[in-house]
């Protein structure tokens, strides 16, 4: 079965890119093993740089499946998420992520390697930053 949900991700994949997006595509299986939605990327015709199938699973699965069925699931996907969709992955309480290519090896193949690394800098005012989200957490 992982097989055919991973050819149905590449496919998804194709999707996009004959639509003019990147191709990458995912669904999402539940408990049961049945197809709960799919989705492909869409953040060109969208312009929209979030708009990756992971990512849209993801808050789907937030927003419709209580905390029970989306730990149940699994989202099959064309390709390893990367950050912004891992993060939204791991707060949606989606089960487990299966992929077809990895990062590694997505980037031996694109042209010109991966985004350029942004410099980032901190922590900083902890105190009043730490006010500002303390009593959120506690």
């Amino acid at each position: 079965m992982t097989e055919e949900f991973l050819r149905r991700a590449i496919g998804l994949a194709h999707e996009a890119h004959d639509n003019g997006n990147p191709p990458f595509g995912s669904l999402l299986v539940g408990p049961n093993g049945d197809v709960l939605i799919e989705e492909r990327n869409s953040s060109i015709t969208d312009s929209d740089i979030t708009a990756h199938p992971e990512l849209k699973l993801a808050r789907w699965a937030a927003r419709e499946l209580d905390a029970e069925t989306a730990a149940g699931t699994t989202m099959y996907t064309s390709c390893q998420p990367c950050g912004m969709c891992d993060g939204a992955i791991a707060r949606s309480g989606l089960g487990r992520v299966v992929f077809a290519l990895s990062t590694e090896q997505l980037l031996s193949i694109k042209t010109g390697g991966d985004f350029p690394v942004v410099p980032k800098e901190g922590p900083a005012l902890f105190e009043e930053a730490k006010a500002a989200v303390a009593s959120y957490y506690s």
